[in-house]
């Protein structure tokens, strides 16, 4: 395995209460993070200078999909493909919302990664709470109990109105979602 500095999925919701504005949202925020000099120069700054990361969409429990597989990012030139690759995707929209089950699903592709990382991380969004599959508590601490931290990205502009949206959809990340050493 390649030695990196850390394994992450980057975990997006693609579910059917996702608009294409918050679909947009999520997108572009990774491709222009991938291509912004400061994340590139904590990158690069590592011990290793490089990290191995992967970008899954999800849904309800029946859809999680590696959308880009792992890639060694270690330089503005490997960002630069890996936001490419994600900027290319198609829109795409599936039924329900189970973040339990794509803490699972991403929790075994660090098996698949080719890489060694002093970090694992699951950086998951979503603009709902889990809906279907397992309790997410259990799914969390299952994740969390391999060593793995879980951050939480709740997509909140438009607020608590509609259906599958929950005003303190933060907190409920805070209280259910993420875990493990430095998570957010």
């Amino acid at each position: 395995p390649v030695d990196v500095d850390l394994e992450l999925v980057l975990a997006v919701d693609v579910s059917g209460s996702m608009d294409r504005g918050e679909a947009d949202l999520q997108r572009q925020g990774y491709v222009a993070a991938f291509r912004h000099p400061d994340v590139i120069r904590a990158i690069e700054s590592g011990l290793h200078g490089k990290i191995a990361v992967s970008y899954v969409e999800w849904a309800g429990p029946q859809y999680q999909n590696v959308a880009v597989p792992w890639s060694i990012v270690s330089d503005a030139g490997s960002a630069d493909r890996f936001a490419d690759a994600i900027a290319r995707l198609p829109f795409h929209r599936d039924f329900g919302t189970s973040i339990s089950s794509v803490l699972l699903y991403a929790a075994e592709r660090f098996a698949e990664s080719g890489a060694r990382g002093f970090r694992r991380t699951i950086d998951i969004s979503g603009d709902g709470p889990n809906n279907m599959g397992l309790p997410v508590d259990h799914s969390r601490d299952t994740v969390v109990g391999e060593g793995i931290a879980i951050n939480g990205l709740p997509v909140m502009i438009h607020g608590g109105a509609g259906r599958a949206r929950m005003a303190n959809l933060d907190v409920y990340y805070e209280d259910c979602v993420i875990g493990g050493p430095g998570a957010f």
